[in-house]
């Protein structure tokens, strides 16, 4: 049990976000009215991808300097999982465009940039594939993950902020704490984030059992 607390605390925090994000009051504002609501899954998924790729850009570097697989094991499996919170961002967020812009898909740098953040690390899972050697393979794939976190951070967070954007806290547009992000959200919000995140380490944490679980297998078949 003293292990898997943080597994327990994710998805309790997880239920929590999702029940009391869809019972508890948010502000009356113009527009958002009660699709603000998405702001508590929405928003986390899109940190937690963040945090995820960054964990895969530091993994990534101490693989080039010390060459050790299981570093970039955990740099892939972190990049795997992030495009898929990345995913479920694009989703929820193309939900609330609906039913604040009236499309589910609006000519926004951000979306943009989203989009094309999740593409770059997609492509980084075509580049793994297409080598057979491990060392040639994990090495490359490294130097990759570090270019394409650099881009994501352009993409996602530098041009959405030097150009005009719907989203609040870019291109001018005050961000949701200007709005009015009160107490009772606050209460939401956060643990939202953290639980977001902390179920999706669970997820690394199940993939990267898997593999080692395969590549036991393989090693057994082949004495």
């Amino acid at each position: 049990m003293q292990k898997h607390w943080w597994k327990i605390l994710g998805v309790a925090l997880v239920f929590y976000a999702i029940i009391a994000g869809m019972l508890l009051k948010v502000p009356k504002l113009n527009i958002l009215y009660e699709s603000i609501r998405n702001l508590y899954y929405h928003v986390p998924m899109w940190f937690s991808m963040i945090i995820l790729f960054t964990v895969s850009l530091i993994y990534s570097i101490k693989y080039l300097g010390s060459s050790k697989p299981k570093f970039d094991a955990i740099a892939k499996e972190t990049a795997s999982v992030g495009i898929f919170m990345g995913l479920l961002g694009l989703l929820t967020g193309m939900i609330w465009a609906k039913y604040t812009w009236g499309a589910y898909w609006v000519s926004d740098p951000k979306l943009n940039g989203a989009l094309a953040a999740i593409l770059i690390y997609a492509a980084y899972f075509l580049l793994r594939n297409s080598m057979e050697d491990d060392t040639k393979r994990a090495r490359i794939s490294s130097v990759y993950g570090i270019f394409a976190y650099a881009l994501m951070i352009v993409f996602i967070i530098i041009l959405p902020r030097l150009t005009d954007s719907l989203h609040p806290g870019s291109g001018g547009n005050p961000g949701f704490n200007v709005y009015d992000l009160d107490s009772n959200m606050r209460l939401i919000f956060y643990p939202a984030v953290i639980g977001w995140a902390l179920f999706s380490f669970w997820l690394v944490n199940l993939r990267l059992r898997i593999e080692n679980v395969k590549k036991e297998l393989l090693y057994s078949h082949n004495l």
